[in-house]
């Protein structure tokens, strides 16, 4: 085979997409964007890029930021755990390096949160050290231009395709060299089974394409099915606003706030007004919340609840939040976010709920439809959504 670097960065001067770190690449913002871009799409990252580096534009004020802040900075994004250990990454380089990044592999890598990819992109692109970053696209990349059958969900797979990243390596430009293969893979040797051979500039050296196996390559071994998790959501507001509660300091969404919530059971009505009585709220409950779902790594929620209103004092480890601070103090996980949604300050909360689902029926008397309650402040029934003029009010059947 011949060698793929010449064409590949040919391909990447005239191809590569303007990225903000890119335009600056210094070591930190390379850092952050590595990071961010974990299980993230780019064009999602980058206004979550943007802000962030604008708020901490180095290590001293990521090290020295406070955890809320830094939850909301980073609010949306998910896997919150990533920042938590960037935070921890920050203070260590700000006690041993002086605040700047070490221009060191092991070093890097040793960091917490940095694995092999992340100290490869830093030390290559920032450093021109040509230590390989070999992430899911350059995997697929070379598991094609290879025709290669092994698994890459394998360790022993890993280190084969690193060491063939290292060999085809101009050890002059390897931080070009790895953002190359990197974009070649987000743009043209596209995932499950939808390369772009026709534009590819390795089409002419690509082994499996050749064997008519780009698109069934890579092999990897299917994910276990996700376990569905039940989580019941009490959406209780008041004169001060929504009940908010902190999550633990440990594990999944540490240290976020969400709405009150009970993992692993699906709750009736009178048994979550029980639950919340143990902690001293005493609710009027109103309608049924539309039922959401949320997909982590590992599990799946589907959260489902009610809502309802209270007042007096926020029980231990919840507080009462306005509209106001919800947006701009408390980080309350993606996973909640249809919950919050239906939170309307200033409508009545009876009417939150949502149209056809099976839980809330009704007939009206002018027209005869069935219909839902509906997200809007008064329910209008199908008829209406449909275009036509219905709008009279609701009789329960």
């Amino acid at each position: 085979m011949r060698p793929i670097a010449a064409p590949l960065l040919q391909w990447f001067q005239a191809n590569k997409r303007l990225l903000p770190f890119r335009q600056e690449p210094s070591a930190y913002h390379i850092w952050v964007s590595e990071i961010m871009l974990q299980q993230t799409r780019v064009s999602a990252a980058l206004p979550y890029y943007e802000r962030f580096v604008a708020e901490l534009p180095d290590p001293a004020a990521l090290a020295a930021c406070d955890p809320d802040k830094l939850r909301k900075l980073w609010q949306g994004l998910g896997y919150y755990s990533r920042v938590a250990n960037m935070q921890k990454a920050a203070q260590i380089v700000c006690r041993q390096y002086g605040g700047q990044l070490p221009a060191d592999y092991a070093a890097l890598r040793a960091l917490p949160g940095i694995g092999d990819y992340t100290a490869g992109a830093i030390a290559s692109i920032a450093f021109g050290i040509p230590a390989p970053a070999v992430d899911g696209n350059v995997l697929r990349v070379f598991a094609r231009l290879d025709n290669s059958s092994a698994d890459i969900t394998k360790p022993a797979a890993k280190r084969e395709f690193t060491a063939r990243v290292l060999e085809e390596m101009p050890k002059e430009r390897p931080g070009p060299y790895n953002e190359a293969l990197m974009e070649l893979g987000a743009l043209v040797c596209l995932p499950n089974g939808a390369p772009k051979c026709e534009v590819c500039p390795l089409a002419a050296q690509c082994r499996g394409r050749a064997a008519g196996r780009a698109e069934q390559l890579p092999v990897k071994t299917a994910k276990p099915e996700k376990t569905l998790v039940p989580v019941t959501a009490a959406l209780i507001t008041g004169p001060q606003g929504v009940l908010l509660q902190r999550r633990p300091s440990k594990g999944l969404l540490a240290g976020l706030w969400q709405p009150l919530a009970f993992e692993g059971t699906a709750m009736t009505q009178p048994e979550l007004d029980a639950a919340l009585h143990a902690i001293g709220l005493c609710v009027q409950w109103q309608a049924p919340l539309q039922s959401t779902r949320h997909v982590f790594t590992h599990r799946i929620w589907q959260i489902s609840g009610f809502c309802g209103t209270a007042a007096g004092p926020a029980p231990e480890g919840c507080v009462w939040a306005s509209r106001a601070e919800l947006n701009g103090e408390y980080a309350v996980p993606s996973a909640f976010a249809g919950i919050m949604r239906q939170w309307r300050p200033g409508k009545k909360a009876s009417r939150v709920a949502w149209l056809l689902t099976g839980e809330e029926i009704f007939r009206r008397p002018c027209c005869g439809e069935w219909c839902g309650i509906t997200l809007i402040p008064e329910p209008f029934c199908v008829k209406n959504l449909q275009g036509k003029d219905c709008i009279h009010p609701v009789n329960r059947v």
